[in-house]
């Protein structure tokens, strides 16, 4: 089996960014990436900011934006679609799950809410494809959740997908992308970390579970995932939790996996070629997207948690050998 690769660098950061944070969301539109929310003391989220990072430059500022802006908040999401970019849920300072929907243009850098549309809830999921914003799972009023909506930006309405089934238990943290057509769910936490797969096909209306195998990642959540190609990547996040719960930090991974949805085998993907210092090492909680670099494109990770339980404020940029 050939050796997959890939090589991480570890980004300057100039300007007045963010800085340190966990739970926190990015966004990614052309070179510049959007950050918002997110704490640097547990449960306690620090600001509603929204900072903007230019990845030719690599400098940090702060959108002198208009409008309404979302409140502070922690285990919130952010996705894009063309020069707009969407924020939903996430927990406030009293730890309310929420369920306000906004949006960010970043063309006339303006805030505006938008129609709600699933339960209240933190730490889900969020990804899109050419037209529709899709959120997944996580922390609700009533505990966790497994429901699947969509957004469609043109037609400006909210989508609920069936329910996948017990087979898919209810969980928060997991990974949610959009690849060939189908929305993978990866691994998350139901109570135990998982290991299972599933994706949903919005063209048929159903559920799958997959049987995948290969160099299968250990069992976790709270892990950076993005879509490129044909493949699901997986970066970090908690193989076993603290038992302080959200006020501590439990052990973290920092190894890359990559599903391949074609063949629905796993592969580890090496980094032969980086030094250590431009490698994340072991963390969770982070922000994280996909960007493209010097035309290739990959996967960002800002900040997290640490096995200190450390908030951290690098960026890394991690390129597959695709």
């Amino acid at each position: 089996m050939a050796l997959a690769q890939g090589k991480w660098v570890k980004m300057e950061q100039k300007g007045v960014g963010p800085g340190s944070r966990s739970s926190h969301a990015i966004a990614v539109v052309g070179q510049k990436v959007y950050a918002f929310g997110g704490e640097f003391s547990p449960r306690v989220p620090v600001d509603n900011h929204l900072y903007v990072f230019d990845l030719k430059t690599q400098t940090w500022s702060v959108a002198d934006a208009k409008g309404n802006p979302p409140p502070p908040r922690v285990g919130v999401t952010m996705a894009s679609i063309g020069a707009t970019i969407y924020v939903f849920g996430g927990r406030d300072g009293t730890h309310k799950e929420l369920n306000e929907f906004y949006s960010f243009d970043t063309l006339t850098d303006t805030w505006a809410p938008l129609k709600m549309g699933p339960a209240h809830r933190s730490y889900h999921s969020m990804t899109a494809d050419e037209r529709r914003v899709y959120v997944f799972g996580g922390c609700g009023n009533q505990g966790r959740l497994n429901d699947l909506w969509a957004y469609d930006v043109v037609d400006g309405d909210w989508i609920e997908f069936p329910l996948p089934g017990e087979i898919c238990k209810p969980r928060g943290g997991p990974g949610l992308v959009s690849v060939v057509g189908k929305i993978w769910v990866v691994y998350g936490f139901s109570g135990v970390e998982l290991d299972d797969v599933h994706y949903f096909d919005p063209i048929e209306g159903v559920w799958a579970p997959v049987e995948t195998s290969g160099e299968k990642p250990t069992p976790r959540s709270v892990f950076s995932c993005v879509g490129i190609g044909k493949f699901v990547f997986v970066c970090g996040g908690e193989i076993d939790p603290s038992d302080l719960g959200h006020l501590g930090a439990g052990r973290f991974v920092g190894d890359v996996y990559a599903l391949d949805t074609e063949t629905l085998v796993w592969k580890k993907w090496d980094d032969v070629t980086s030094p250590d210092c431009d490698h994340p090492g072991p963390r969770g909680w982070c922000a994280f997207g996909g960007g493209r670099k010097e035309g290739k494109d990959g996967l960002i990770v800002y900040g997290g948690n640490s096995p200190s339980n450390d908030r951290l404020g690098d960026i890394f940029f991690f390129t597959p050998c695709v």
